[in-house]
């Protein structure tokens, strides 16, 4: 039996579920990884903390990504959480905007103790190994072990909700 609380019900469908993600407001992280010569990334916004002892983060990758194909084969990963400043970067890498090549022309960066990129300018970072996949539908769910860290508390994070970017406000 279910119960419905206040508001309209919904039947579960692709728009149904892309509305309710759209609801939940998030930060907004590009996760980057490495192999051999080539370098990939892509937006997302699944993306938590899983442990702290260990150090484990998770993500979740469509399957049909690049990025996903890479970080199976490299299984090293990072994740960078976007600054206000750093709009841009989300669309660049969500292929909104100009794309970003194999080797990030235009993207300032360095290399993680892992390889993987590490976006310039992010509020923070976790660099990775894959520690365990898993499948879950049309997507795959990676956890990492943190290798290293970073963060820059004087920035502010990116927020993403009901499809449009949004910003931390004192009022």
């Amino acid at each position: 039996m279910s119960q419905q609380g206040p508001g309209s019900s919904t039947a579960i469908s692709d728009v149904a579920m892309r509305k309710m993600r759209s609801l939940f407001a998030s930060g907004v992280t590009v996760v980057t990884t490495a192999l051999e010569n080539r370098l990939h990334g892509v937006t997302i916004s699944a993306f938590t903390s899983v442990s702290l002892d260990p150090p484990l983060v998770l993500i979740v990758l469509a399957n049909e990504t690049a990025t996903r194909d890479m970080i199976v084969e490299s299984s090293i990963f990072a994740v960078n959480v976007l600054s206000d400043e750093q709009e841009f970067l989300s669309e660049r890498f969500a292929a909104r905007a100009p794309i970003v090549n194999e080797m990030f022309d235009g993207v300032s960066f360095h290399a993680g103790v892992t390889g993987a990129p590490i976006l310039e300018k992010s509020l923070a970072w976790y660099d990775c190994r894959v520690e365990a996949t898993h499948e879950g539908g049309d997507h795959t769910i990676f956890i990492g072990r943190a290798e290293a860290v970073g963060i820059e508390q004087s920035r502010q994070p990116l927020i993403y909700f009901a499809n449009r970017y949004r910003r931390l406000s004192d009022r």
